[in-house]
């Protein structure tokens, strides 16, 4: 079997370069991922936004509190 010295540096260099390209996409999809994304993705809705999820205390427990059910329903019955 022979093996070409030509063939293999060129094999070489192909992975190489392969490599680096693959190395600047990423850091370029990585770059328009930051610019894109919001910088919190928790932060207080300004304007006509309003925040879909708030976490509340609810005052005693068992029958005091809404059931998964109830607040499903209300959740549908307010329009959402």
């Amino acid at each position: 079997m022979i093996i070409s010295l030509r063939r293999g540096l060129r094999f070489i260099r192909f992975i190489v370069f392969f490599a680096a390209l693959v190395y600047l996409f990423y850091h370029i999809m990585d770059f328009f991922n930051g610019w894109i994304s919001p910088v919190d993705h928790y932060q207080i809705p300004s304007g006509n936004a309003v925040k879909v999820f708030q976490e509340t205390d609810w005052p005693g427990t068992g029958e005091a509190r809404p059931t998964m059910a109830e607040r499903l329903r209300l959740f549908y019955w307010y329009g959402e």
